[in-house]
């Protein structure tokens, strides 16, 4: 997981793809948020978010 984080870095500063980096860091988050709240209370919370 961390060399991915690290070559996604180079490749971000290597090319100067900066604006890249708010739309996969909310990617990330929401894809935990999916992964850690399945089988849970907060389940029916989420599908209004989509």
């Amino acid at each position: 997981m961390l060399s991915l984080l690290t070559e996604l870095w180079a490749f971000l500063r290597v090319r100067k793809k900066f604006w890249l980096f708010p739309i996969v860091f909310m990617m990330v988050v929401f894809g935990a948020l999916v992964v850690l709240s399945q089988g849970s209370a907060v389940a029916p919370f989420i599908y209004t978010l989509f």
